[in-house]
């Protein structure tokens, strides 16, 4: 070996960390919190026979006040903190085991997005019964309302009334409906985003992560309407014979026809367009956040 020979310097590329599993919870939960009067006149408009969104949002504030425009609440904050927090994670880990490298094909983010949604579907259809039984509760008469005091009385409440089987109460169209929402939503975020970056148009900032959000929330809309009714139904009904999915398949199509599928799209995209834009724009100024706190900015 020669005398001479000076050894090689080597830089190592720092690789960032993984972000923490909540910040995915955190960001839909921002989000839920300022978007929910929207979320509740979705789900009554699902649930009830109010004909429209201004009507609804009439109605709840007549009878219950403003403050009624944040009934249930709480098992909102619930749901998003166990169903999305979980999606987030199963999300990036999913793409993890399908791609390694860069340029994602869509394809594969939308089987990431359907495999995240499996999980994420199982995970929180709780928070999910929960959710919609609590927005819906004051838009029935008082002698059929459940009367939930929070979250956690609502889920004590199910187990001791209902049985432990009570929380998987439509789980196969919740879960149907998180593998279309994750596959649609969560993948074209990431598809619309970096179609966006290959222009010259747009940089990674909140104008990009905007327009990504805005189109990814109008895809995640149209391709959900349908299992989003059909598990409002059946998750808001109780009594015996009202828990089979058929059966309310049924009833919807013979009283009202096809198009129940799509009944509250409007509110819907209303709701779920400021909240796609607030979880994305949210959770990328967190992901920068941590960045700065841990240097790696």
């Amino acid at each position: 070996m020669s005398s001479n020979s000076q050894p090689k310097e080597v830089v190592a590329k720092k690789q960032k960390k993984p972000y923490p599993v909540y910040l995915g919870g955190v960001a839909a939960s921002i989000a839920a919190s300022i978007t929910h009067p929207l979320d509740l006149t979705k789900v009554r408009l699902q649930a009830s026979g109010d004909t429209g969104m201004i009507q609804s949002l009439r109605k709840t504030v007549r009878t219950a006040g403003v403050r009624g425009l944040f009934d249930g609440v709480s098992a909102t904050l619930f749901r998003q903190m166990t169903y999305s927090m979980c999606r987030f994670w199963a999300y990036d880990e999913s793409k993890k085991l399908l791609h390694t490298g860069p340029d994602m094909p869509g394809w594969k983010m939308a089987a990431a997005g359907a495999m995240a949604g499996t999980v994420a579907g199982v995970v929180g259809n709780p928070g999910e019964i929960l959710m919609v039984r609590m927005q819906g509760d004051f838009a029935k008469p008082p002698e059929k309302r459940l009367n939930y005091k929070h979250v956690f009385d609502g889920l004590f409440r199910m187990i001791r009334e209902e049985g432990f089987s009570s929380l998987g109460r439509g789980v196969y169209p919740n879960v149907i409906r998180s593998v279309l929402m994750n596959a649609s939503q969560l993948a074209s975020y990431d598809y619309f985003k970096a179609q966006l970056l290959r222009t010259k148009y747009f940089k990674d900032n909140i104008a990009c992560h905007f327009t990504a959000s805005l189109m990814a929330g109008t895809v995640a809309t149209t391709v959900c309407s349908p299992a989003d009714v059909l598990k409002s139904r059946v998750m808001n009904a109780s009594g015996p014979g009202s828990s089979s999915t058929l059966a309310v398949i049924k009833n919807s199509f013979k009283n009202e026809g096809a198009m129940f599928m799509f009944k509250g799209w409007i509110p819907a995209w209303t709701r779920l367009q400021p909240t796609t834009i607030l979880i994305f724009l949210t959770l990328e100024q967190l992901k920068n956040l941590t960045d700065v706190i841990r240097g790696d900015s």
